[in-house]
């Protein structure tokens, strides 16, 4: 773990729950101080609290990544070592919903390409610039296995995270010039809050996608998020695909009754 004086800055979307609380913890437990974007403050608090006890200084930092006049006047706000941010995870994502392309809720659509690809592109726009102003950093997206093949019932979802690739190869390649790293982590089955979303707060239908089998958690991702940050400068993990054991691609998984 790094001292006071040298401690780096990490910025974690979506940062009080599932994978973006997971690399929050993480990464405070490496000696990082965590700047904690979230929609309610509350929640943000509370973790800012836990991080302390990890030795890490920690912002609050409210605001919802679909709204692009939230993230400039939030980042305004930053003073003194907070605007030094080292590594970026776009982490805030979801999903909502099961239905066919034909007969899906546009209004949720909205909320979820708001959210997926623009909420990244906001944040990647807003940030890298001074990162590469600077000299270092890493962005980190957390994309998905859902971004290499549609899926029955998934498609808007899994064309946002086909979307997440592009710009993270698009990105890579803008910064080839530069010391900056881009990392995209794809993950399979992870049991977070995301299928309780997904089928809209029924959580015994969101339990029942991980019957019969283990799925990663939050922790897991993190750590692929700190292995990738805490490589060699000259080395860039440049695309992760992690799942379980028992789960071969988006669709096929074997799974025991």
């Amino acid at each position: 773990m790094t001292n006071n004086m040298e401690r780096k800055i990490v910025l974690v979307t979506g940062a009080v729950s599932g994978i973006g609380e997971a690399c929050a913890r993480k990464f405070a437990a490496e000696g990082y101080d965590v700047i904690i974007n979230c929609r309610k403050p509350e929640k943000g608090e509370a973790l800012k609290a836990e991080l302390a006890a990890l030795g890490a200084d920690a912002l609050v930092l409210p605001f919802d990544v679909r709204y692009r006049d939230q993230i400039i006047t939030a980042l305004g706000s930053l003073e003194g070592k907070w605007k030094n941010i080292d590594v970026l995870i776009n982490n805030a994502g979801l999903v909502f919903g099961v239905d066919k392309e034909f007969e899906g809720n546009l209004d949720e659509w909205d909320i979820m390409i708001d959210t997926n690809i623009r909420g990244l592109l906001s944040m990647t726009r807003l940030v890298v610039p001074g990162m590469v102003e600077r000299g270092r950093g890493h962005i980190i997206n957390i994309g998905s296995i859902a971004g290499d093949a549609a899926y029955p019932g998934g498609s808007v979802y899994c064309a946002t995270k086909a979307a997440v690739k592009a710009l993270s190869d698009g990105l890579r390649i803008d910064l080839v010039d530069t010391p900056l790293r881009v990392t995209n982590i794809k993950p399979g089955l992870v049991e977070t809050n995301f299928s309780v979303v997904r089928f809209r707060g029924d959580k015994a239908k969101a339990d029942n996608v991980y019957k019969g089998i283990r799925p990663l958690t939050g922790a897991d991702i993190a750590e692929v998020a700190w292995f990738a940050a805490s490589a060699p400068e000259y080395m860039q993990i440049a695309e992760v695909l992690v799942m379980p054991t028992n789960q071969a691609t988006g669709t096929i998984t074997y799974k025991q009754s």
